[in-house]
């Protein structure tokens, strides 16, 4: 079966996938042994115990919210809890931790230190780091403290220090607060008593102030002067309403005559006898009326009433005269005095402004000075007063949620995960190795091994573990592969199934021997006359195929003692004859004669179609050079993954250096359920059922032998 040479191309999946399978023995070899080594260390590893607290850790805060401004004030930080990692871990909290479990002496008799000696506190404190692992919960305030201690006392010891972590960590942050607010207290305190002092000059400064300018005061903050001004201004605006008010009344009655006058005088002037008046002169008109019904104008009575009639309204007239003269009056002295209250205030706000700059400023500013000063006093007061209620008020700025417990099961090591881990581990460093390997390995893997680098088409692939066929019978599924062998060298040959062929490999071991054999024993199923020819005249094995002795055959030809036809002998295969070695004489170098071995290959062709000789290793010995010169054709037996391919290659340099025709290679002893790589040869083998295979024959030692020889 000829194959065309295949360009490079990048290498699939399945090519990593063939090299793995076919380095299995290596990779299963790895993982057995680091697993048995990750099992064996992992055993021998003192146990670990692990405890673990947990605790809620917030910032500083009062448990009852006393002042409104604390709520405001707790804003997230994301910083806190990283800074809090670091806290737990640092150098006091460790070293309250030792003294307080004593783990110096602890350790030191568990350790023990120099020269049996204490360990160093220091020591001690880094021993404990390690075994101390902090971590958050996502997106909580909760942090774990996981202590890792190994021995037989490991499971209480890593309870009592996770625990003891926890306490000291809480106290070390109530003690830190409770410091700083003790310290914020002295400083207020002393704060509180210079703002006193502060505040006593100020008021000694503001009597001074207002002794020496006479500053009147009826109230703290509250000047005399401004008082009288402020009343004065009072007594202004009233004079004013009062004047505009009489002014109005006056300015009513002016424009009013007669009768209408009179209506109006009594709601706007409330005068007694006015009233009076106006009542007697409308009862005596209303008599002047009642008399003038029956009396005449000339009756006495008639001009008695008009004459009183006359003296009323004249009186009347005289009193409307004189109230608007009195409304007039009035008007005259409200006014008068506003004029005077008005030019009064206006003297004493000049006076008031003269007097500013030079009494009442300074009195002014040292009376905000001691304000100033009071209040900030008031609030020291209030600060130190509230400083010291949130001392008395309980805190619980971390919280142990899950104390820790003694664990009943050591953490470490953990038996099925080192396991798991190694074999992780194995498959990794086994399948490393294997592909190392398999750069190392330059032998000849695959047909295109072989046509990218011998440059010789393939005509045959060899399964492995093939015994001869004169043992397994014609119906073998193993004799498929060599009939397409023979077909693919007929083809290769184009010498219409007729020919010389010698068969030869590069090194010794590579299945020629029994390539050619089974080769010949296809070739004189299918009615081809062939003659084998064992020409390895240094290791001769064919007879051992055909259970035959090889002490008379080719050396006694080539030394012309008998004819060609006379050693030759038949074989109980039809069709198939065979000629031995025959026995190797002492002085055989140069046996293989150019000219006697090309008569007797011309005698051979004459009586066969088909003559196969079995050649020695073509590397390293010079009966194959020869040989192969005197070839129709020469088949190289390259055995998978057995030589180097330099091997293969400088065989095929010497034959073409001789001029010999190489027709292919046959690629030999190919692991087919191994390597994917040959499953469809296999897949034609298995094409043969196991009822048409013929039965297997007993293994006789001449077959042991030749199969030692093969592979």
């Amino acid at each position: 079966m000829t194959t065309e040479t295949s360009p490079d191309s990048s290498l699939h999946f399945l090519d990593y996938w063939r090299v793995i399978r076919s380095r299995k023995e290596i990779v299963l070899a790895v993982i057995l042994l680091i697993v048995l080594t990750g099992t064996a260390y992992t055993l021998l590893l003192p146990p670990v115990y692990m405890a673990q607290t947990t605790i809620s850790v917030q910032e500083d805060a009062l448990d009852v919210d006393v002042f409104e401004r604390q709520i405001m004030g707790n804003s997230f930080n994301p910083f806190f809890l990283r800074t809090e990692f670091e806290i737990i871990q640092s150098r006091p909290i460790l070293y309250q931790i030792i003294d307080n479990l004593n783990l110096q002496q602890k350790w030191s008799e568990k350790y023990g230190g120099d020269d049996g000696g204490m360990i160093r506190r220091e020591d001690v404190r880094k021993l404990l780091a390690r075994s101390i692992n902090v971590s958050q919960f996502r997106d909580t305030s909760l942090i774990e403290i996981q202590v890792w201690r190994e021995g037989d006392e490991g499971a209480q010891e890593s309870a009592l220090i996770a625990n003891e972590l926890a306490n000291v960590y809480r106290e070390h942050r109530l003690s830190v607060k409770r410091t700083e607010i003790r310290r914020a207290v002295d400083a207020l305190n002393s704060e509180l008593m210079k703002q006193q002092e502060r505040v006593n000059r100020a008021e000694e400064e503001l009597e001074t102030l207002r002794r020496d300018l006479g500053v009147s005061m009826l109230a703290p903050g509250l000047q005399a002067d401004n008082v009288r001004l402020q009343r004065m201004e009072a007594d202004r605006v009233a004079a004013r309403v009062d004047m505009l008010t009489r002014k109005a009344r006056w300015e009513q009655l002016e424009a009013l005559t007669g009768q209408e006058l009179l209506n109006a005088s009594a709601y706007i002037v409330n005068d007694q006898s006015l009233m009076s008046l106006r009542r007697n002169l409308v009862d005596a008109e209303q008599q002047m009326a009642l008399l003038g019904e029956n009396l005449a104008e000339n009756h006495p009575d008639i001009r008695r009433l008009r004459a009183a009639i006359d003296d009323l309204k004249q009186k009347l007239a005289e009193a409307l005269e004189g109230l608007k003269a009195g409304v007039r009056s009035d008007f005259e002295v409200a006014k008068t005095r506003y004029e005077a209250l008005d030019e009064e205030l206006e003297r004493i706000r000049t006076e008031g402004i003269e007097m500013q700059e030079t009494r009442y400023l300074p009195f002014q500013r040292a009376e905000r000075n001691l304000l100033v000063q009071q209040e900030i006093l008031t609030a020291l007061r209030a600060r130190v007063a509230q400083e010291g209620i949130k001392l008395e008020i309980p805190k619980t700025p971390v919280q142990v949620v899950d104390p820790a417990e003694a664990p009943l099961r050591p953490a470490k090591p953990n038996l099925l995960l080192n396991i798991l881990v190694s074999i992780v581990l194995g498959v990794g460093a086994g399948v490393t190795l294997a592909f190392f390997i398999e750069y190392l390995d330059t032998s000849v893997k695959t047909v295109d091994d072989v046509e990218r680098y011998l440059e010789l088409p393939v005509l045959g692939v060899i399964p492995q573990k093939i015994r001869s066929l004169y043992e397994e019978g014609a119906e073998s599924p193993h004799a498929e592969a060599y009939r397409v062998l023979r077909t693919n060298m007929f083809f290769a040959s184009k010498r219409d199934g007729k020919g010389v062929y010698s068969v030869g490999s590069g090194g010794v071991g590579e299945g020629k021997s029994t390539t050619l054999f089974n080769l010949a024993y296809v070739c004189a199923q299918l009615g081809d006359r062939v003659l084998v020819v064992d020409s390895d005249l240094r290791r001769p094995v064919q007879h051992h195929f055909v259970n035959m002795t090889n002490k008379f055959g080719l050396s006694n030809v080539l030394m012309e003692e008998v004819e060609l036809e006379e050693a030759v002998k038949a074989t109980s295969v039809p069709n198939l004859h065979f000629l031995p070695s025959g026995k190797i004489p002492r002085n055989a170098v140069g046996l293989l004669d150019s000219r006697r071995l090309k008569t007797m290959i011309d005698k051979a062709r004459e009586s066969y179609d088909l003559v196969f000789f079995d050649s020695p290793p073509i590397v390293g010995v010079s009966d194959a050079a020869i040989l192969a010169s005197l070839m129709d054709g020469v088949l190289l037996v390259v055995q998978y993954r057995k030589y180097p391919r330099n091997i293969s290659l400088r065989a095929r340099r010497l034959l073409e250096n001789v001029g010999a025709t190489v027709i292919g290679v046959v690629l030999n002893n190919i692991n087919i359920m191994r390597d994917d790589y040959y499953y469809y040869y296999h897949y034609s083998h298995g094409y043969y059922s196991d009822e048409t295979a013929a039965p297997e024959l007993a293994e006789t030692p001449a077959t042991k032998d030749a199969k030692q020889e093969v592979f």
